[in-house]
C-alpha cells in the first residue's frame, strides 16, 4: 500500500473513531502513532512520539497559551462581563431586537478580554438570557443570539484560537491578533443587522426595551468599558507597538485584569482560586489536543497527503477563488463534526501549504478565515458547542428550538466570509502597518 492510500484509510479510521465516540485527542494520537508505525516501523514510531512531544512542549511559544486564558477567567470570575452588558444594553436596548443586539456588543467586549468563545457564551448568556425572558424575547432568538455571539470571542483578539493557529502554521500571534480586529467588528455589526432586521418585521421577537437616560448610559459607560480598555490598552496595546512579546502580553493582561478589578473590590483570593483551577483544567485540555495532533501531524505529513493534495489543486483547471471555496466547504463539513479547536490542529498541516504555496494567499488571510468558518462550527448542529453550552445555561430550551433561531446568524457569517474573500485588505491593512 502506498503511503498516500495509507493516509486516507488513517483519516478514514480517525472519523469512525469520532462516530464511535472516542474523545478527539485519543483518536488522533492513536492513528497518527499506528499510522507512522505501519510507514516505517513501530520502533521509529515510539521514538517519535518522545522526541516530538518534548520538542512541542519546550517551546517558548506554547506559553503563551496559559496566560491568556487566566485572563479570560480572571475577567469572569469578577463579573466583568457583568458591566458590559448593563453598559450594552442601556446603549441599544430600546430598539427592536435592542437586548440581542447588545449581547452582540457585549460578546464582542469580552472576548477582547477572554478569547474564548465557550467562556463568552456561558458568561453572556448567564447574564443576556434572564434580561429577554423578562422582556419576552422569542426563546429561539434570545438563546440563538447569545451562542452566535459567543463565537465573535474567536475573531477578537486575544482569541485562544489564532494562538494555536499561529503555533501549527508558524506565523506571528501578533499580525494574527491583528488581523482578527476588523473582521471580528464586521461579522458583529452583520450579526447585529441580522437581528435588527428579524425583530423589526416580527416585533413579537424582540420587544424593546425602556429607553435609559443619557445620565445612565454614562454611567454605566465608567463602569463598563473602562474596564476593558484599560486591561486592552495595557495588554494588546503593548504587544502590537512592539514593547513585548505574546507570552509576556498575556502576563500583563493578567496583572491588568487584577488591577482594575482590585482597585473596585471585586477580585479576592476564592475569586483567584477559581481562576486558576478553571486555567489549569482548561490548558491542560488544549495541550493534550496539541500534543496529539503534533502525533497525528506526522502521520499526514509522511503520508505525503499535503503534497498530493497541492498536485491535486494545481491541477485543476479552476480559478483559485474556486479552489479556495471547495477548502472552506470542506472546513464547514468538518466543523460540524469536530470542536474548533481540534480542527485547526487537524487540517493546516494538510490544507496551509495548498493554499499558501500552490494558490498563493497570504497565511494571515487564510488564518483570519479559517477561524471565521470554524466560528460557523460552534454554532452549527450536530456538535455545535456553544449551542449546548447556552443550553446548559438557559435549561429548559430544548435544542432544535435554539439551532432554529441559528440560520440568521449562519446567514450573517456567510456574508461576512464573502466581503473578506473579495477584499483580503479587511484581514492584512492593520497587519501591515506593523
Amino acid at each position: 500500500m502506498n503511503p498516500t492510500t495509507a493516509g486516507f484509510i488513517g483519516i478514514a479510521i480517525f472519523f469512525l473513531l469520532i462516530a464511535l465516540k472516542v474523545p478527539i485527542a485519543y483518536a488522533m494520537a492513536l492513528v497518527g502513532l499506528v499510522g507512522f508505525g505501519y510507514l516505517t516501523s513501530g520502533t521509529a514510531a515510539l521514538a517519535m512520539v518522545p522526541t516530538e512531544l518534548f520538542s512541542t512542549f519546550s517551546s517558548y511559544s506554547l506559553s503563551v497559551i496559559p496566560m491568556f486564558i487566566l485572563m479570560g477567567f480572571l475577567a469572569f470570575h469578577a463579573g466583568i462581563g457583568t458591566r458590559l452588558y448593563d453598559l450594552a444594553y442601556k446603549l441599544v436596548g430600546h430598539l427592536p431586537g435592542g437586548l440581542a443586539i447588545a449581547t452582540q456588543a457585549t460578546c464582542a467586549l469580552f472576548g477582547a478580554v477572554c478569547g474564548s468563545n465557550t467562556a463568552t457564551a456561558a458568561t453572556i448568556g448567564a447574564i443576556a438570557l434572564p434580561e429577554m425572558n423578562k422582556y419576552n424575547y422569542n426563546p429561539s432568538l434570545s438563546t440563538a443570539s447569545v451562542a452566535a455571539g459567543g463565537a465573535l470571542g474567536v475573531l477578537i483578539p486575544p482569541s485562544v484560537i489564532f494562538i494555536v493557529y499561529a503555533i501549527s502554521a508558524e506565523q506571528s500571534v501578533g499580525r494574527l491578533f491583528l488581523a482578527g480586529i476588523i473582521p471580528g467588528l464586521m461579522l458583529m455589526a452583520f450579526y447585529m443587522l441580522a437581528i435588527y432586521i428579524i425583530a423589526r418585521r416580527d416585533q413579537t421577537l424582540g420587544p424593546a426595551g425602556p429607553k435609559a437616560s443619557w445620565n445612565e448610559r454614562f454611567r454605566a459607560l465608567g463602569g463598563g468599558l473602562i474596564e476593558v480598555m484599560i486591561v486592552f490598552a495595557i495588554s494588546l496595546g503593548g504587544l502590537f507597538a512592539g514593547w513585548f512579546m505574546p507570552t509576556e502580553a498575556g502576563a500583563v493582561g493578567v496583572a491588568g485584569v487584577l488591577l482594575v478589578t482590585a482597585v473596585k473590590g471585586r477580585v479576592n483570593l476564592e475569586i483567584i482560586r477559581k481562576s486558576l483551577a478553571d486555567t489549569t483544567r482548561t490548558t491542560a485540555m488544549i495541550m493534550l489536543l496539541v500534543a496529539s495532533a503534533v502525533i497525528f501531524g506526522r502521520f499526514i505529513a509522511i503520508s505525503r497527503i499535503p503534497f498530493a493534495l497541492a498536485d491535486w489543486a494545481a491541477a485543476l483547471d479552476l480559478p483559485s477563488f474556486v479552489v479556495i471555496a471547495l477548502i472552506l466547504l470542506i472546513y464547514l463539513v468538518l466543523g460540524c463534526f469536530i470542536d474548533a479547536l481540534a480542527l485547526i490542529l487537524l487540517t493546516i498541516p494538510i490544507f496551509l501549504p495548498v493554499a499558501v504555496n500552490v494558490l498563493g494567499y497570504d497565511p494571515i488571510w487564510f488564518g483570519v478565515i479559517i477561524v471565521m468558518v470554524v466560528a460557523m462550527g460552534v454554532i452549527t448542529p450536530p456538535v455545535g458547542m456553544n449551542v449546548y453550552i447556552v443550553k446548559g445555561v438557559a435549561g429548559n430550551v430544548p435544542l432544535e428550538v435554539i439551532f432554529r433561531g441559528i440560520w440568521p446568524f449562519l446567514i450573517a457569517i456567510i456574508a461576512a466570509l464573502a466581503l473578506l474573500i473579495s477584499f483580503p485588505q479587511l484581514a492584512t491593512f492593520l497587519p501591515s502597518l506593523l
